[in-house]
């Protein structure tokens, strides 16, 4: 015993290197069994049982002069991490046990393993395959193993920051201007990328979804609340992935120019019992629905508008009047039902997330020289639906819609397939609009001190497939717009994505495809209190 005390201040670990390969447990083990010193033997045993136990954390040593919550520096091993290999994006369970309580992950080689206790599968990992620096995928901190120390060191705050991304308003503030565009990011590879216009990885068949998440995203007030968000409380699951989700698509630091939403996905499979999975071709628009409410729920909201971040920005007010048919006997056929002021109609006013708009339906039959030709309609011909004046039948009742009060951002939701009793049927009239002052205003009826109603498009979502008029949901594609900054003129560039593939689009392009969802921006007013009255696709 005198002959091992004698040698301990000579020991390397006191010059600040990393100790021998299993010495501090060896040093444990002995200084538990063979200790003679009556005032440390309880803590000897004490601790001796709780390595033989496996218990999570084995205890840093203490050098002298060295506090004990202060980590200790250590860099030999940190030359064996991989960046390359390191992928955060998926679901963060144990590789071995398929448990999500408190998981590692080995920068080495980039899998999961629980624990880093003695009888952890992450001691297991470190000894066998012989990779040694792991972090904590709650807290990030990095520890050696099975030396089971804390590691601090300023090399590794970059997978700090690609495992938890941090966000302020100083960073956030510049996300929807020009100058983004000014400011572009290197992967691991050296390769560009823009943050926020990032491709995202189709799974299986979850393209449908990509687009809606996308979509969102780009929503400045939403995006900008999960940017700056800090979750630890009692909010659902599916909105603390939904906004580590975004963290990531946003993030100017990632290792790959890419993301994978699967632990996002993984979360809507389990939140909608399975009724959105990634394996299965869906319709985007009713994953929008869903969404929407969903997170509106799990944020806090209720009924009452502007109760959650959702209401704020999507929610507006819709007013249906309703009034029974009634067939006159000297009508003719041919007359259609008008709404009688002499009886009594219906009026109902009730909230809406995004307006469904019809399309006309396309000819039957086409002669041998325009076979060819594609329909087109603009949409303020579609948008007469809302004008207060279009009546529409529907199960002997005719109905007409007015806008009372519109959003900030307006969700447009073109009815393009339809259903009958043999088949779904595609309809593939084209829509053409402006990419900017598209103007509401007679579609709304509210006093005149509401908001201005001229807006700018920001996101297009449109579907691709075979030619015909039979909806192919195993060969369709879906592909989404998104504007980059704003304002018209060579500062305002569009991006089209399509899972990985981004690439920009020239502005005249964008109204050539089936477009299925479309959301659109307030125009911020003037000096005067007026929004622009500007129509154009781009100034010049």
């Amino acid at each position: 015993m005198a002959s091992r005390k004698q040698t301990i201040p000579n020991d390397s670990r006191n010059f600040g290197e990393r100790p021998a390969k299993r010495a501090k447990v060896d040093d444990e083990r002995e200084a538990s069994t063979s200790s003679a010193e009556p005032s440390n033997g309880m803590e000897d045993i004490t601790r001796a049982a709780r390595l033989l136990e496996g218990e999570e954390g084995l205890e840093d040593e203490v050098e002298p002069g060295q506090s004990k919550n202060e980590p200790r520096a250590s860099d030999l091993y940190l030359d064996t991490i991989n960046r390359a290999l390191l992928d955060f994006d998926f679901e963060k369970v144990c590789s071995v046990s398929m448990s999500n309580i408190n998981t590692y992950g080995c920068l080495v080689c980039g899998k999961y393993f629980q624990g880093r206790g003695r009888n952890s599968y992450a001691y297991a990992h470190s000894i066998h395959d012989d990779h040694h620096v792991f972090i904590n995928l709650e807290t990030a901190k990095v520890y050696v193993l099975p030396d089971g120390y804390l590691v601090s060191d300023p090399s590794l705050e970059d997978i700090s920051f690609v495992l938890n991304p941090s966000f302020t308003k100083t960073s956030t503030s510049t996300l929807s201007s020009s100058s983004h565009l000014l400011k572009p990011s290197y992967d691991l590879s050296s390769k560009p990328y823009l943050s926020g216009y990032i491709g995202l990885n189709n799974i299986k068949r979850n393209d449908h979804m990509n687009v809606i998440i996308h979509s969102l995203l780009h929503i400045p007030p939403l995006r900008d609340y999960l940017l700056l968000s800090s979750f630890h409380g009692k909010e659902s699951e599916l909105v603390k992935r939904f906004a580590a989700l975004a963290k990531k698509i946003w993030n100017p630091r990632l290792f790959k120019s890419q993301v994978s939403p699967h632990e996002f996905l993984q979360e809507v499979n389990r939140a909608s019992a399975g009724k959105f999975r990634l394996e299965q071709q869906g319709d985007p628009v009713e994953f929008l629905g869903w969404l929407l409410n969903r997170l509106h729920k799990d944020m806090g909201g209720t009924k009452r508008k502007n109760s959650s971040i959702i209401f704020s920005t999507f929610q507006g007010e819709l007013r249906v009047e309703t009034q029974q048919v009634v067939v006159r006997p000297d009508s003719t056929g041919s007359e259609k039902p008008q709404f009688d002021i002499d009886r009594d109609i219906k009026a109902t006013v009730s909230p809406f997330l995004f307006l469904a708009v019809d399309l006309p339906p396309p000819p039957l039959f086409q002669d041998t020289i325009e076979k060819n030709i594609i329909p087109q309609v603009s949409i303020h011909s579609v948008l007469a639906k809302y004008d207060g004046v279009t009546t529409q039948e529907s199960a002997g009742q005719l109905r007409r819609y007015k806008c009372q009060r519109f959003p900030q951002y307006i969700i447009l939701h073109y009815k393009r397939f339809t259903k009958n009793a043999f088949v779904e049927e595609k309809n593939p009239t084209i829509v053409t609009f402006p990419l900017r002052g598209v103007d509401f205003r007679e579609y709304l009826d509210a006093a005149p001190t509401h908001p201005p109603t001229v807006y700018d498009l920001i996101a297009n979502v449109t579907h691709e497939s075979v030619a015909g008029t039979t909806r192919d949901k195993e060969n369709t594609i879906w592909k989404v717009h998104l504007r980059a900054a704003g304002g018209g003129g060579e500062g305002e560039k569009w991006f089209q994505i399509q899972d990985l593939i981004v690439e920009e689009t020239r502005k005249e392009m964008i109204f050539l495809g089936e477009t299925v969802l479309q959301i659109w921006e307030r125009r911020a007013a003037n000096a005067n209190g007026n929004a622009s009255m500007k129509m154009d696709v781009d100034r010049r």
